[in-house]
């Protein structure tokens, strides 16, 4: 295929996704597509009422903003968005209220699973609250252990190699401990929980992550 050619068929394929884009995109997602759409995205795993409804919102805005370029008159659009909008909050609540939505459930499981990553509880209150989980909720899915936050803090040791799991003894020296440190604090471990973490041994340090992975972390 020579260069020309091949420039014309990008060109063409371009202008073929502007047209696309440009084109009238239809009705406005009726409910039961934005339904279908909302099934089709927990499909993949589990959200948090405001990221589901964050997904659905970006589908009709992005219908609207088609609508809109295809000419479409505002006014028309904008009720139709008001009414897309109220589909929404109508699918949001009816999945809260059938369990396939739990933000309290959502918090608790990620919380753990980020503990045991190497996240911090500051770092994981930040993540969850980006997620939109109300602040209360962030609060009774974290518990207040020092014991939690420590075996955190040697996950992530181990995942940068710090510490305890240092790659060999020259990582032990005073430069080293307080770009560690300094690492860890960043992360959101507190001074404490540093101190303890980069002090163990190898073999402590193993030992506690292998008997306890979740660092006590209390049953729900």
């Amino acid at each position: 295929m020579t260069t020309a050619f091949r420039g014309s068929a990008k060109k063409r394929s371009a202008n073929a996704r502007t047209r696309d884009r440009n084109g009238d995109p239809g009705p406005a997602p009726a409910r039961s597509v934005l339904h279908e759409a909302a099934l089709s995205y927990l499909a993949r795993g589990s959200a948090t009422a405001a990221t589901l409804t964050r997904v659905l919102e970006r589908k009709v805005t992005t219908w609207a903003r088609r609508a809109e370029r295809a000419g479409r008159d505002a006014e028309l659009v904008a009720g139709d968005l008001v009414a897309c909008r109220e589909s929404i909050a109508a699918i949001v609540a009816r999945f809260r209220e059938v369990g396939l939505i739990d933000d309290a459930a959502y918090a608790a499981s990620r919380a753990r699973s980020l503990s045991r990553a190497g996240r911090s509880r500051r770092a994981i209150s930040a993540h969850l609250a980006a997620k939109g989980v109300a602040a209360e909720t962030v609060r009774e899915a974290l518990p207040n252990d020092a014991t939690v936050e420590l075996a955190a803090a040697l996950a992530f040791a181990r995942k940068r190699r710090i510490g305890p799991f240092a790659r060999d003894a020259a990582d032990d020296d005073r430069a080293a401990r307080q770009k560690a440190l300094a690492a860890m604090a960043r992360a959101g471990f507190g001074w404490s929980t540093c101190e303890r973490a980069l002090g163990m041994d190898r073999e402590e340090a193993d030992e506690r992550l292998a008997a306890d992975p979740l660092g006590g972390w209390p049953a729900r």
